[in-house]
């Protein structure tokens, strides 16, 4: 896919009201998301997107409507790049905190992997944690919520 066809990718998805996609071609993947009215989803015709483009996978969801996602108000520990959030070292190990856990300044919560580099993601105070925001293995924003905590 190259760039122009990404750019009206991005075009059409943010002038329509669904609220995630995810495509992958071989090596490539893009996963768009924004926050949409679950009776306002919709699936685009993705062959008038770019007649020329190789046939890909689309897929549409709903909003998600797990807690992890319900409230939007107070501290919060964010993402600071676009990346994969891990919440634990490795693939069989525990996670860095869990809710109800209370952490100190500059301990890990977590790690952000952005272009094959893992980058631990530290706590900028002591607090408690109150709820996990971002999934295992979830793609987040610059600025995405991680944990919501409480300063202690």
């Amino acid at each position: 896919m190259n760039f122009k066809e990404v750019e009206k990718l991005i075009d059409i998805f943010s002038k329509n009201s669904i609220s995630s996609i995810f495509l992958k071609e071989g090596d490539f993947e893009i996963h768009l998301e924004k926050n949409a009215p679950a009776s306002q989803v919709q699936i685009p015709q993705v062959q008038n997107v770019a007649p020329a483009m190789p046939s890909v996978s689309v897929v549409a969801e709903a909003p998600s409507t797990t807690p992890a996602l319900s409230t939007q108000e107070g501290e919060f520990i964010k993402s600071p790049m676009v990346g994969t959030f891990y919440r634990c070292p490795s693939p069989n190990a525990s996670p860095y905190v869990n809710v109800g856990d209370k952490i100190k300044k500059g301990q890990i919560i977590g790690i952000v992997e952005a272009m094959k580099i893992m980058n631990e993601i530290e706590a900028e105070f002591d607090c408690k944690v109150v709820e996990i925001v971002a999934n295992d293995a979830q793609p987040v924003e610059f600025g995405s919520n991680l944990i919501k905590v409480e300063k202690i």
